[in-house]
Formats: structure tokens, sequence, C-alpha cells
């Protein structure tokens, strides 16, 4: 016959649940380590690729630097700077020669009403538009008004701007001057 004598001072507890719960509660904080440590690891691998190409950026940016800094250097200097006056001078002399002159004068012998003249006119290529300075003759108030209205509504012509307004005596042949600024359109 088998006996169980407690000899113990207290009764014996079980300690089996607090082994399984702490072995559980290890093994959950293992794989949460080993989780963490694996987005670690590939956060670390993920930002080392970044900071190599950051890295490379900022060398190029460097030497970009660097270029810009000589080739400053070098359109700032006197012979660099004759040479691109000479070709805004060459291409300005190019442009006046691809004026469109018989265009022009054809946009404008429409636009003329009768009594309506033009007495002197001179273009100017400005980033690609022509801007036309006109010196125009009238032979009365109505057709100076004729010549303003049709300006207006031109499609070739926009912009106008009068620069000023000369009337003179009767025996002249223009009665009325008139000097005015418009943007020409060669679309």
């Amino acid at each position: 016959m088998k006996l169980n004598l407690n000899l113990a001072t207290t009764p014996p507890t079980k300690k089996r649940p607090f082994f399984v719960a702490a072995g559980l509660a290890g093994t959950l904080g293992l794989l949460a380590f080993a989780l963490l440590s694996h987005a670690a690891y590939s956060s670390w691998s993920s930002n080392r690729e970044l900071r190599g190409e950051i890295n490379r950026l900022q060398t190029q940016i460097g030497a970009d630097r660097e270029k810009q800094r000589a080739l400053e250097g070098y359109f700032g200097s006197d012979a660099a700077r004759q040479v691109l006056d000479r070709s805004a001078f060459l291409n300005s002399l190019i442009d006046e020669r691809s004026f469109p002159w018989t265009k022009i004068f054809m946009d404008l012998e429409q636009t003329l009403p009768p009594g309506v003249r033009v007495v002197s006119i001179t273009p100017r290529l400005t980033n690609g538009r022509a801007q036309v300075t006109l010196q125009i003759g009238a032979q009365s108030d109505e057709s100076k008004i004729a010549f303003l209205k049709a300006m207006e509504n031109s499609k070739q012509f926009t912009g106008m701007v009068i620069k000023d307004e000369e009337h003179r005596d009767l025996t002249s042949q223009d009665k009325i001057t008139l000097n005015l600024s418009v943007w020409y359109s060669t679309i």
C-alpha cells in the first residue's frame, strides 16, 4: 500500500499552468522578436540602398555645381560676352530679313479705309512677335476713326497703343497724322 503524506507546511500547488503560460508567452515573445528583427534588418538594408543612392546623387550634384561654376566663369569672360553679343546682333539681322513685308502690306491694304495712308512703318521683332510702329496720315476725323475701328477689329493687328496725334492746317495732304504701335501676328 502506498501512502501519500504531505510533510510540508503548505499544501502543494500546481505550477503546471504557470509554466505553460510562461512558455507560451516566451514563445510569442521570441516570435515577435524574430519578426521585429527581420523587419528592422529589411528596413536597414533598404535604407542602406537609399543612402547609397543619396550619396551618389549628392556626388553628382556637387560635380554639376562645379561644372556650372566653370561654365558661369567661361560665359562671364569678355571673349564669350563678345561672341554672345555678336550672335545676338546677327540673329536680329536674320530676323529683320525674314520679316513678312508682303503679308503685312496685304493686311494693311485690307485694313486701311479710304482717306487714310501709311506714311511710315517700322517693325521690331520681340520674342518672336512683331511690334510695328505706324505713322498714319488721314484726311478727316471720320477716316481716322474708321481706320482705328478697322485696326481694333483686325485679327492680325492687336494691342494697339496710340502714341500721339497731330492736326495740321487745311493746305496739307494729311489733315491728321497719327503715330501708333501694334502687335502684328503673322499666323
